[in-house]
């Protein structure tokens, strides 16, 4: 596994394991990867439709701006803001490093840093904002139209759906793991730590998020339900990915035997994790090994193989997305699209369930299998209703 790059540069050219390369964590990048490619499906969605003809081309925003006007204290603000928060903590990073290694955005998130180097940051960044907003003055400012049509916003989308869906994903993860938590500090750990995210938390959190943004600005949020359908089973697939390559504890139940018809290479049916992030760790409980490493931090493997449900996450989720995306111009009527994507999300989460390990929520239930069949039922009635409207 690649707990982060400084393992997957080791087995490529042969540098040291847990070197400088060690801040950029495998699941982090992936997760990362995944946002870009969602908020490209829906660029592209948004921008098909935006067309002459398509459903949002009268959907955009007009509004005045001044270009060249005078320079105030706002620009010196914000960049004085920025200033701080990067010398607050690029010194602590440097003081800290062996620490940020392991867990870089608890690092980010808490509130140690260095005051004196955050003072002199905001000085010079502010000072460079205000020198740059000064620079472009005119003696005359003059008056620009500028039009925002919805696939101008994708970028706003993007950060808002990743911060309500990271905080949605942590929130749904505490939940699953409560018996785990015994005291407030481990809470607050569990809070800033950049592991422990459930993807269900996720897409609840971040379509809360959106949605409401969207309503704000004025994008029908029915049509933004369908152009986010397949960008969610992309996002899905490559995430999952992440949770695969860095062995953070998102696989499946032990394997059975493997049946002589298994014609694909033998990990895919069941595989023990070697040097994974979870360091040993499984459902809650110690369930590894030692690797061989020469002293590298993750050197724990599981000692019996489990079915990599991650990998078969993917497959599911890039296949769900082509068909999905073969189907976006053939489905015209708004919202049946999503809610297809919500029949395709219940039946590939509720199937892979059965093989993972998780605690039961209710009704002899993981709380994903629940909200499988919550999607499900919605997916279904959904796509009845606007059949039914339609004819």
């Amino acid at each position: 596994m690649y707990p982060d790059l400084s393992y997957f540069f080791h087995d490529v050219i042969g540098t040291d394991y847990d070197n400088f390369f060690a801040i950029f964590k495998t699941f982090g990048m992936f997760l990362a990867l995944s946002f870009a490619a969602a908020g490209y499906v829906v660029y592209l969605e948004l921008k098909r439709r935006q067309k002459p003809g398509g459903s949002l081309e009268k959907i955009f925003s007009e509004r005045e701006i001044l270009q060249g006007e005078k320079a105030d204290w706002k620009p010196a603000l914000s960049g004085g803001i920025l200033g701080f928060l990067l010398g607050f903590k690029v010194l602590h990073i440097y003081n800290n490093f062996e620490a940020f290694k392991t867990d870089p955005v608890k690092i980010l998130l808490s509130f140690d840093g260095n005051l004196v180097a955050g003072i002199i940051g905001a000085v010079l960044m502010g000072g460079y904002y205000y020198w740059d907003k000064k620079r472009q003055e005119l003696p005359k400012p003059i008056k620009v139209k500028e039009i925002t049509r919805p696939s101008d916003r994708v970028f706003d989308i993007l950060v808002v759906a990743a911060v309500t869906g990271i905080l949605g994903a942590k929130i749904f993860a505490l939940f699953e793991n409560l018996s785990e938590i015994g005291s407030a500090k481990e809470l607050l750990d569990q809070l800033v730590s950049g592991s422990g995210l459930a993807v269900m938390g996720g897409l609840i959190g971040g379509a809360i998020g959106v949605l409401i943004y969207i309503r704000r600005v004025g994008i029908p949020p029915i049509e933004m339900m369908d152009a986010a359908g397949p960008a969610i089973m992309v996002a899905i697939g490559i995430g999952r990915l992440g949770c695969h390559f860095s062995g953070d504890g998102d696989w499946g139940i032990v394997a059975a035997a493997q049946p002589d018809w298994w014609f694909m290479p033998d990990w895919l049916w069941a595989y023990d994790y070697p040097r994974n992030v979870s360091e040993g760790y499984h459902a809650g409980k110690f369930f590894g090994e030692e690797v061989d490493c020469g002293g590298c931090k993750y050197h724990w493997k599981l000692m019996q193989k489990v079915y990599p449900t991650s990998v078969y996450e993917f497959f599911m989720a890039s296949g769900f997305f082509g068909i999905l995306w073969a189907l976006r111009k053939k489905l015209t009527v708004p919202g049946m699209l999503f809610f297809v994507f919500m029949i395709f999300y219940a039946i590939h989460r509720w199937s892979i369930e059965k093989i993972r390990v998780n605690d039961k929520f209710m009704w002899d239930m993981t709380q994903a299998e629940v909200l499988s069949v919550a999607f499900f039922i919605i997916g279904i009635l959904g796509v009845g209703y606007l059949f039914l409207r339609k004819k």
